[in-house]
């Protein structure tokens, strides 16, 4: 029997997993712990004297006004890396730079290619502070332009026994310090859920996620801050 993976990470990005998982011999479970909403731009929200625009999460493109996006398109995006570089394109930003796939990296690249200049970035109310941080370092201004929030999700004990089937889980994915802090309060408030999960190993996307979890989780955290290391705390498949 194919072992059952967890997915608490809201859609598009939850299907996408499971099919990821399905092809490595794993079988998925989904049930989102978090969810984003777009929030309100001002509309004098853009820096004029931006030279390019960066993006560290494809919900930032996914949930921008067009409005916004139309008024930043003709300025290079500076993507975090494949996936969000890919929105940008069907965005409609005319030149996109693909990044090295974490924020850190993004910024150091950025830093040597524009100097001190003003970017315009596209980002969630929550984020980790190390991209607008390095930039800040090298001289750089960052105006933070929020397009979107992250809020937890507090599944009832029938949608938790209805999604896993009445089944436990061997792992659970967790990509996000708001999904990690709900999964803490689902196992502490719902005896189906703490039956159903609360033995499963937690595999986190950072350090910082890993501590939301709270104390009495197995957790393990991914070598680097993407999907494909995520995945491979899974190993090989029973």
């Amino acid at each position: 029997m194919a072992r059952r993976v967890l997915v608490t990470r809201p859609d598009p990005g939850a299907t996408r997993t499971a099919r990821r998982l399905e092809a490595l011999g794993f079988e998925p479970v989904l049930l989102p712990l978090s969810e984003t909403r777009a929030v309100p731009v001002a509309r004098d929200s853009v820096p004029m004297n931006a030279v390019a625009v960066a993006v560290t999460s494809a919900n930032a493109l996914r949930h921008a006004p067009s409005g916004l996006i139309e008024r930043l398109s003709r300025l290079p995006c500076h993507a975090v890396g494949t996936r969000t570089a890919e929105c940008a394109r069907k965005a409609g930003f005319v030149s996109v730079n693909e990044g090295p796939g974490d924020a850190a990296g993004l910024a150091d690249q950025i830093a040597g290619q524009l100097g001190r200049a003003t970017l315009a970035y596209l980002c969630g109310r929550v984020r980790m502070p190390d991209f607008e941080h390095r930039l800040a370092l090298a001289r750089m201004r960052v105006v933070p332009i929020e397009t979107y929030d992250t809020v937890g999700l507090a599944p009832s004990s029938t949608t938790v026994h209805q999604q896993l089937a009445g089944q436990a889980v061997d792992a659970v994915l967790i990509y996000s310090a708001r999904a990690a802090a709900a999964f803490g309060e689902l196992i502490a408030a719902q005896e189906e859920a703490e039956r159903l999960v609360g033995g499963a190993t937690c595999l986190c996307l950072s350090g910082r996620i890993a501590a939301a979890l709270g104390e009495g989780f197995n957790a393990q955290v991914a070598p680097a801050p993407n999907e494909d290391a995520l995945l491979e705390l899974l190993g090989m498949p029973d």
